[in-house]
């Protein structure tokens, strides 16, 4: 069989493989699927999130202030000398074995008590009631994929793993999880649509490709297993749409291939490298078709080039229309970004576009959107898609910044950066979390995975912006 995600052979995460598409076995019908989900649903795990609490101000108050207070009208809780900081549960989820030492695939949101913030402990229930505390090896948050390592005494029962590529609308699927923590539990549906990318399901900057399905997904069963009518893995569980919060039909799988493609880079390299174009693609309206007198509306439109960008430096144009990247036909301005997004920095690829009905193919080397545009210049680090520089003569000519105005200016920012909303090309950086800035290094030293407050000078105002970035 071939490797679907390049993992080596003497990668740590070793998977089991069976690229073969669904077909007929026999003359009968299949009217069970016992046996299928007897196979599949031990490599299914619950995924518990704890915090650690600590005792609150009023249990902290010494006990002779306490007394001094009561007078006042003050009440206190019963006074517990051994009260101490203590983890308290909350949140739960599933997760799906991967490997049988111990490697296990949820989504990022199962492992965040808060937003920005990752538990501080995780817990690992097997179907079996054995319970481990899991290390998190990496986690992703634009594709909502986390990695845990869990150190088993004897081999786990890790899930075969299909070819999502080869999913089609009609198989038959199964979503096992833990949904509201009542034990491991299996729906079943069909697969209702593939490719699903423009809800916005994962916030800006995220990369979408999901798999619908009608298979009754609820709360816990995030991060569980989509298994096919052989039992082997198709996707991860993620997320639905319901007003009620319980599954009314609609539920979103992060297709397989894209899952372990992830898991694996955060397994081998602790981050995700992904490639960049540094354009701005738009879908094309029927509208747009016609103007550039184009048969479909198949295609990205390249609205923007950005400067000093691998497009650019390869030739393309705005007013190009993508219709193929390497062999992958392009049928959308989001399937383009996810594509280049999944390619490794550095690599060669051949951009197929129209360009005044003449169709052309150009070689690009993709750029890395971990903040530089080209594989050889260093990645500027923290503040992913943003190059920064210091403030000289011609940035002041530029861009019309009074003398008086000292600090960091943004050269660049990707289109792709998840900082594209709050930063513009000349904006200035004055402060990072209170201390003034005057070089890019101080700028990074001063920020901080979670939220950092940065006070900015851009158009002649000065304000704060605040940003987050994940750690």
């Amino acid at each position: 069989m071939t490797a679907l995600f390049g993992v080596g052979k003497n990668a740590e995460l070793q998977i089991t493989e069976d690229v073969r598409a669904i077909t007929a076995v026999a003359e009968m019908p299949v009217v069970s699927y016992a046996d299928v989900l007897d196979k599949a649903t031990p490599s299914v795990v619950a995924v518990y999130s704890s915090r650690i609490v600590a005792p609150s101000y009023r249990q902290r108050t010494p006990r002779g202030i306490q007394d001094l207070l009561r007078q006042f009208g003050y009440s206190f809780p019963p006074s517990d000398p051994e009260q101490k900081e203590r983890l308290e549960r909350v949140g739960v989820g599933s997760g799906v074995i991967v490997s049988t030492d111990g490697y296990i695939v949820t989504n990022h949101h199962v492992i965040q008590v808060q937003r920005g913030q990752t538990a501080d402990e995780i817990r690992v229930r097997l179907s079996d009631d054995a319970e481990y505390v899991a290390t998190l090896v990496g986690s992703d948050e634009k594709t909502d994929v986390a990695v845990l390592k869990i150190e088993p005494k004897e081999p786990l029962p890790a899930v075969t793993i299909a070819d999502s590529d080869k999913l089609r609308v009609g198989d038959v699927v199964f979503a096992i999880g833990n949904p509201l923590d009542v034990g491991l539990t299996a729906t079943q549906g069909i697969v209702s649509a593939l490719g699903r990318n423009s809800y916005g399901i994962l916030g800006p900057g995220a990369y979408e490709d999901f798999i619908q399905t009608d298979a009754a997904v609820n709360l816990g069963n995030s991060g569980g297993a989509l298994i096919d009518a052989w039992g082997r893995l198709v996707g991860i569980n993620t997320a639905i749409v319901s007003g009620s919060g319980g599954s009314i039909g609609i539920g979103f799988a992060i297709p397989v291939n894209m899952a372990l493609n992830v898991a694996s880079n955060l397994i081998e390299r602790g981050e995700v490298p992904r490639g960049l174009l540094g354009l701005h693609p738009v879908n094309l309206t029927p509208d747009l078709a016609d103007a550039f007198d184009l048969p479909s509306t198949h295609g990205a439109l390249v609205n923007q080039v950005q400067p000093s960008s691998p497009a650019e430096k390869g030739g393309i144009r705005h007013g190009d229309i993508i219709v193929k990247v390497d062999d992958v036909a392009i049928e959308s301005a989001p399937q383009l970004r996810l594509v280049v997004s999944q390619m490794r920095p550095g690599r060669e690829v051949q951009v197929t576009l129209i360009r005044q009905k003449k169709t052309l193919t150009m070689p690009i080397v993709l750029g890395s959107l971990s903040g530089s545009f080209t594989s050889e210049d260093p990645a500027q680090g923290i503040l992913e898609g943003v190059r920064l520089e210091g403030l000289n003569r011609q940035m002041r000519r530029e861009f019309s910044i009074p003398d008086q105005i000292d600090g960091v200016v943004i050269g660049e920012v990707s289109i792709e950066s998840p900082y594209a909303d709050f930063m513009a090309r000349g904006t200035i950086i004055l402060e990072v979390n209170g201390e003034a800035v005057s070089t890019p290094e101080v700028v990074e030293a001063n920020l901080h995975p979670g939220v950092n407050r940065l006070y900015i000078w851009s158009a002649g105002t000065k304000r704060f912006i605040v940003i987050r970035i994940e750690g």
